[in-house]
């Protein structure tokens, strides 16, 4: 172990107060994970879907936008 001199119980509590902020940040993300999931699932019970999931599933072809054109003076 090496020595921490006079300061040891200063980076101790460093150390301790560091290892409880990310272990409250990963009980937070992993709950919130569990509600995001139950909250997804309940609106698929509904029947209401993502806009992004389409019933037809094959790509559709991109219309070119027309390009705006520069005004001379």
């Amino acid at each position: 172990m090496p020595d921490l001199g006079p300061h040891a119980a200063f980076i101790w509590a460093a150390y301790a107060v560091t290892f409880i902020a990310v272990a409250a940040l990963i009980v937070f993300i992993v709950q919130d994970d569990r509600r995001q999931r139950q909250l997804l699932a309940e609106l698929d019970r509904q029947g209401i879907r993502r806009r992004s999931a389409k019933a037809d599933d094959t790509p559709k072809p991109r219309q070119a936008k027309p390009r705006a054109r520069k005004k001379t003076p």
